[in-house]
């Protein structure tokens, strides 16, 4: 993580202070749920609980410099505090019961945290889609003019993919929820599943269904990949941004706030540079898809290759995506559209986009597909060569002619009819079906 793209919460959660307060949590619920179990002395818990306040990370991590184990390091530290009573802590236990469940902690907060934000940006789409939703655009295929579309029906396209993203993220959410403290293979040689599911049930955990020494890494795997769909989605919308905000478009951009410089050479610029931004973003987030599933394969019961992996990424793709999720809700709220300029384009080409409408009438007055084709494609490339008006060459046609009257011809143009189902498929998306 770096400060630029890590976000107050993220730069705390992600914190050596927090990871060792997740750690000791876990140490003490475990304590706390032996104690019921009549293998720990009554009050132990109790006793220890109050120096979580009295955490040092520095002083861990000095004895982490003669140790080489981390958790041992922590330990140590933990009994220097609260003496005596610390000698319980641990009963039974491998290090990863107490590093995979205080991640399992870490992992839920941070998704919690993403949750919110995901909503926000759901919030600022749907107003925007209100806003625009009878606003007339031309859809491309290939970058080029196909029919029209709202700039409304634009964005309800990214709301329902984004709406998607919260469905797995929330999934998600309840699959990496998940620890152990079953010892050193998983099998609770020295402590008993009733004692680990009384102690993560008070974290707000479930117990990993057949620990080896760690959770299992598919976990892992899965909650990255969602976290690079959501990124991916992020970066589509902004790469649609992007291209709505080249000169030659025109049809959006991004607000351009007052003091803003968009060039050290020329003053005039005003470039995309959010959205620029997420593109290069969405890239670090995805990054950490591939090192995850290669985390899945580990050595029998457990290695540590993950180990090292996941202190880097799992702080760097959520902290990355949640600096973009508020940075593309910012983006969504403040997007200047300019209609009249969207209107402009959709009428660039003359009414080439009702091409396919009047080819479907004259398949309806008998004509064959194919040569009905070759009849309106004739009069496009005619209009796309400058030789004419798309509508009026149609209307001059005498074989076309012979199968549409001019009010036929006249109906494939009326944006009535070419966006008459645009409003339904608005209300579906926003309704969630």
């Amino acid at each position: 993580m770096i400060p630029r793209y890590t976000p107050a919460e993220f730069r705390d959660l992600w914190s050596q202070k927090r990871k060792y307060e997740a750690w000791f949590d876990v140490e003490v619920a475990a304590c706390r749920a032996m104690e019921g179990a009549g293998i720990v002395p009554p009050g132990t818990a109790d006793k220890v609980a109050p120096f979580r306040e009295k955490l040092d990370p520095n002083a861990i991590d000095e004895i982490e410099k003669v140790t080489r184990h981390d958790v041992i390091a922590f330990l140590t530290h933990v009994e220097g505090l609260a003496g005596e009573p610390a000698r319980w802590l641990h009963r039974g236990m491998t290090s990863s019961d107490v590093l995979d469940t205080a991640l399992a902690l870490l992992l839920a907060e941070a998704t919690d945290l993403l949750l919110v934000r995901l909503d926000a940006v759901l919030d600022a789409l749907r107003g925007r889609i209100e806003e625009h939703r009878r606003t007339p655009a031309i859809g491309r295929s290939h970058g080029i003019h196909a029919e029209p579309v709202t700039f409304g029906l634009i964005l309800a396209g990214h709301y329902a993919e984004l709406a998607r993203d919260r469905q797995r993220l929330f999934i998600v959410r309840e699959d990496i929820a998940v620890g152990k403290i079953a010892g050193a293979v998983g099998t609770y040689a020295h402590l008993t599943p009733s004692i680990e599911a009384e102690a993560l049930s008070s974290l707000g955990l479930r117990p990993e269904s057949a620990s080896t020494q760690v959770v299992a890494r598919d976990r892992h795997a899965a909650y990255l990949a969602v976290l690079g769909v959501i990124a991916a989605g992020i970066e589509r919308f902004s790469t649609n941004v992007r291209h709505w905000q080249r000169t030659e478009v025109g049809e959006a951009e991004e607000h351009f706030k007052k003091g803003q410089k968009g060039s050290s050479a020329m003053p005039h610029k005003r470039n995309p540079v959010l959205t620029e931004n997420l593109c290069g973003l969405g890239r670090v987030v995805r990054a950490a898809v591939v090192p995850g599933l290669e985390n899945v394969a580990l050595w029998h019961e457990r290695d540590i290759s993950h180990s090292s992996v996941e202190r880097m990424m799992m702080p760097d793709a959520t902290a990355t995506l949640a600096f973009m999720l508020d940075r593309v809700r910012s983006v969504v709220a403040d997007l200047v559209v300019y209609p009249e300029r969207l209107r402009q384009n959709l009428d660039q080409t003359g009414g080439l986009w009702a091409s396919e409408g009047i080819l479907l009438a004259l398949v309806g007055q008998g004509l064959g597909r194919q040569e009905a084709y070759v009849l309106v494609q004739r009069n496009a490339m005619k209009a796309f060569e400058g030789e004419g008006e798309f509508r009026a060459l149609l209307q001059e046609d005498p074989e076309i002619r012979k199968h549409l009257s001019e009010e036929e011809i006249a109906h494939q143009f009326d944006l009535n009819h070419a966006l008459a189902h645009v409003d339904t498929i608005i209300d579906r998306v926003l309704k969630g079906a």
